[in-house]
């Protein structure tokens, strides 16, 4: 079974929330500003939102690639080595 190599960092991506358990968070787009274990917080339009992976499916803009948040619910480190 191959697996999918997410990018290791996510901040300084444009990205959009294509589902949510929340549904206030659906269409939010934006840059990523800051990224923990279990949360991204995304700057749009001058506004900040903090959002929990677990509960969202964010498409990156540029390459057009979709993610579930539950995938990568762990620190940018800890994805790159495969943990």
């Amino acid at each position: 079974m191959k697996k999918t190599i997410y990018p290791n960092e996510l901040v300084g991506e444009e990205i959009e929330i294509i589902e949510a358990k929340n549904t206030y968070n659906l269409s939010i787009k934006g840059k990523v500003v800051d990224e923990t274990k279990t949360t991204l917080k995304v700057e749009q339009n001058g506004k900040f939102k903090t959002l929990l992976k677990n509960n969202i499916t964010i498409k990156l803009i540029k390459s057009g690639k979709i993610i579930s948040g539950q995938e990568i619910a762990k620190r940018p480190e800890e994805r790159l080595k495969g943990r």
